[in-house]
This record gives structure tokens, C-alpha cells and sequence, in this order.
């Protein structure tokens, strides 16, 4: 029986695939083999020694200590693309929010309630004051073509707006889905000088921390209208502001309020609804679910964030062998090494690692798993953690 504990709220029906006769599933768990997780804070927190993987409900794991987990051999699962079709809806929206005084003319309407048969004559004479520019004809640079730019870029090229995207590694996944029509930026000076509306789908890292600043800001567009529904930290409040006072910013909306943008003039503050959608959180956490179900019981890895990709097909249920391990020459002969001196013969094998990364995977099925066999292994120089899986 395997143990999942929930650090916030899940989706209920991606929890169905979690079933009882394999999985106990709860947030009082304790000594879980799998973590779920949303919005929780994981820094401060001690993980258990038979902890195998943590699988975050979306795509941001600021929230998780990633280099921590690899070093203790723990897999961190996100779900990329699992709400992208929520956020894009919200982008779309804050680009016609932006672009008239929408929000402004709704509060405007509020205060004359109490009017009876004047309010209609009253809004005529009012409506003026909150009428904006059309999005068709207008030109949107995308920074950031994952599943989530990708999306939008292609719904505003449909919405007949000449469209923009930037994103140095834009993955053939990502490129399938983006209208013929994008232009492609090489640079992100090309978005900002082009550009009536940017809507920001960047990771956040040290390199992307402000990238919207006073600087980046004065080679835009007088008037431009940002949209930032990726991380708060991507964009510097302070320079925002005074890009707003002095026009320069026509209007900013963000997902992530705070004590300088929560009611500033020229800021639309959105109450972090990216992702808020039952459709959106169904997804994530069904995608979650399966990660771990692939994890714990074939040892796959899919969409880690810490780990490198690895999938092995059971074609015929043999156990399997599961090491986490330094990538470095000379262990995979000596694991192999290891199973042979036990006259167990491997079946198949894959291992994975990629260039920069400090760990590498490695999955054998075997003929059998004698006792001893998984110790030796562990005795291996380089070894992070090494699993067992019983045959099928």
C-alpha cells in the first residue's frame, strides 16, 4: 500500500485515480512515499527518508526546494500545458480589460444606482469617459511560447492582431501549436518596440527577475498595455508605477496584487485567477496523479523538473531496478557490474542524464532481484537511491 499526502486542496476526481487498493490518500499521511502539492511552502520542510516524489498541481515550483530534492534522490513532478487553456482565456480577457476602461465604467455605473430613471440618460452622457481602442488591427508581442504563449498567440492572430513571439527555446511541441501568421522575434527589443499590447510567459530564474523594468519599459511604445499573469517577480513595481504616472504604460494588469499595485491607478489587479477554473484544476491534478502512479509503480519519469525524462516499457513484467545516480563515466558499467556478479541477467535498460545535471537515471529489468543485490548497488560510489520494483 502505497502512501500520498495532500498539502492543499485536490481535485476529488483526479484523486479517483489514486484507487484504495493500491493507495492511502490523505493530508495527516505520515511517512508518505508521494507529496501532492499546490500552493504550499515546502523550503522549511524535513523530508522523510522514504519520500520518493513530490508532484506539484501546475506548472511554477517556486514553492519547492528542487536542487535539495535531487540531492536527496526525491523525483518533483510538475504539470506543464494542464491549465494553459484557463490562462490564455484570462489573457484574452485582460487584453480587452486593459484596452477599454472596462473595470472603471462598472464601478462608475455603481455609484449611480440609486438613480431610478436617470441612469440611463446618465450613462450617455458618461460612457466617454471609458471608451478605448479596438485589439483588432493591433499589434501583441507574446514573450515566452510555451503552452501557454502558444495559445495566446494564436487566438489573437485569430482575433486579426498582428502578433509577435519571442522564446529562445521554444520546443517543437509549442511550435506545432502557434498560427503560421506569429512573427518571430529574435530579440526582446523586437517585441518592445513594436508592440501595442505584451502579455509576459516566461519562466521566473535569476536571468528573467525585472525583466520589465524602467530600462526595457523606455524601448516600448508610448501608451503600451502589459499583461503579467506569469510570476509577480518578473516585472518591477516601482518602475511600472512611475511608467504609468508619466504615460509612457497605459495600463498594467497583473495576477499577483500587492501592497504597491492593489488599487494604483492604471493597474487592473487580478486576484491570482490564472489557473482558478474546476477544468483547469481537474487537469492539473489528474496529470499530477499519473506522474505519481508512473513513478511509484514503473519507476518513469515524466515532466520532472529536477530529473532528466525517462520511460521504459514492462514488456514482460520482469522487476525492475531503479537507480538515482551521479552522472558521471564508469557507473553504469559498474551497476551492471553489480547485477551480473549475481547472475541475474538484464532484459532491457535505459539511462538518461543530461549535460549540466548533476544526477542521471538509470532503469533495468531483470530476471530476478536476489537478496543482496539492491545493497550492493548501494555501495557504488555515486549512488543516490536505489529502488526495487517487484515484477507484474
Amino acid at each position: 500500500m502505497y502512501k500520498i499526502k495532500t498539502l492543499n486542496s485536490i481535485s476529488p476526481a483526479a484523486l479517483k485515480m489514486l484507487n484504495s487498493e493500491k493507495y492511502t490518500v490523505g493530508n495527516d499521511i505520515e511517512n508518505p512515499d508521494a507529496i501532492l502539492v499546490r500552493s504550499a511552502k515546502m523550503h522549511d520542510m524535513t523530508f522523510d527518508p522514504d519520500l520518493l516524489c513530490i508532484a506539484r498541481a501546475g506548472a511554477g515550483v517556486n514553492n519547492i526546494p528542487l536542487d535539495r530534492c535531487a540531492q536527496e534522490g526525491i523525483i518533483v513532478f510538475n504539470t506543464p500545458g494542464a491549465n494553459a487553456e484557463a490562462v490564455k482565456e484570462l489573457v484574452l480577457c485582460a487584453m480587452l480589460l486593459s484596452s477599454r476602461d472596462i473595470v472603471g465604467g462598472i464601478e462608475w455605473v455603481k455609484t449611480v444606482a440609486d438613480q431610478g430613471d436617470n441612469v440611463a440618460s446618465l450613462v450617455e452622457k458618461q460612457k466617454a469617459q471609458y471608451v478605448g481602442p479596438e485589439i483588432s488591427g493591433k499589434t501583441l508581442g507574446v514573450i515566452g511560447l510555451g503552452a501557454i504563449g502558444a495559445r495566446v498567440s494564436s487566438a489573437a492572430s485569430a482575433l486579426g492582431m498582428t502578433v509577435y513571439g519571442h522564446d529562445p527555446f521554444l520546443s517543437v511541441e509549442s511550435a506545432w501549436q502557434l498560427s503560421s501568421s506569429v512573427i518571430h522575434a529574435k530579440d526582446l527589443d523586437t517585441i518592445f518596440k513594436n508592440s501595442d499590447f505584451i502579455t509576459i510567459h516566461a519562466p521566473y530564474m535569476e536571468a528573467t527577475h525585472h525583466m520589465i523594468n524602467k530600462e526595457s519599459i523606455a524601448k516600448m511604445k508610448k501608451g503600451v498595455r502589459i499583461i503579467n499573469l506569469a510570476r509577480a517577480e518578473l516585472v518591477n513595481d516601482d518602475d511600472i508605477l512611475d511608467a504609468i504616472a508619466s504615460g509612457q504604460v497605459s495600463c498594467y494588469v497583473t495576477d499577483f496584487p500587492n501592497g504597491k499595485t492593489a488599487g494604483a491607478p492604471g493597474v487592473i489587479a487580478i486576484p491570482h485567477l490564472g489557473a482558478s477554473t474546476p477544468e483547469s484544476e481537474d487537469n492539473c491534478a489528474s496529470m499530477a496523479c499519473y506522474e505519481i502512479i508512473e513513478y511509484i509503480e514503473n519507476g518513469n519519469i515524466i515532466n520532472s523538473v529536477n530529473m532528466p525524462p525517462a520511460q521504459l516499457p514492462r514488456i514482460d513484467g520482469d522487476p525492475r531496478i531503479c537507480v538515482i545516480h551521479d552522472n558521471e563515466p564508469g557507473i553504469i558499467s559498474k551497476i551492471a557490474g553489480a547485477v551480473s556478479s549475481f547472475g541475474v541477467n538484464i532484459e532491457n535498460m535505459i539511462n538518461v542524464g543530461t549535460k549540466g545535471r548533476l544526477s542521471s537515471y538509470t532503469i533495468l529489468d531483470v530476471s530476478s532481484v536476489p537478496n543482496g543485490l539492491e545493497e550492493e548497488i548501494k555501495k557504488i560510489d555515486g549512488i543516490t537511491r536505489v529502488r526495487i520494483i517487484e515484477a507484474v
